[in-house]
């Protein structure tokens, strides 16, 4: 699965959320915390659906910081 099409899923996941967020300035390089404004509640939230939509499930708890992080491991281990 390419990166673009998986950073645009990752996106509506986003979007999903975090409605009133503004993704204009969302890249692989942001903090999901910082930049994004993920707490603990919203990161446990993308984690399922990430889940649900890439068809796999994390192998214990898996500690992104970045975007581009949960990418990489979207990449290596999507099913979808």
């Amino acid at each position: 699965m390419e990166r673009t099409t998986i950073f645009d899923g990752l996106k509506e996941i986003l979007t999903q959320i975090k409605p009133s967020m503004d993704l204009s300035s969302v890249n692989e390089d942001s903090q999901l915390v910082r930049d994004v404004g993920l707490d603990s509640l919203t990161i446990l939230l993308l984690s399922l659906a990430v889940e649900n939509k890439f068809g796999f499930k994390f192998e214990g708890t898996p500690k992104f910081e970045t975007v581009g992080e949960v990418i990489d491991y979207i990449s290596a281990h999507a099913t979808v």
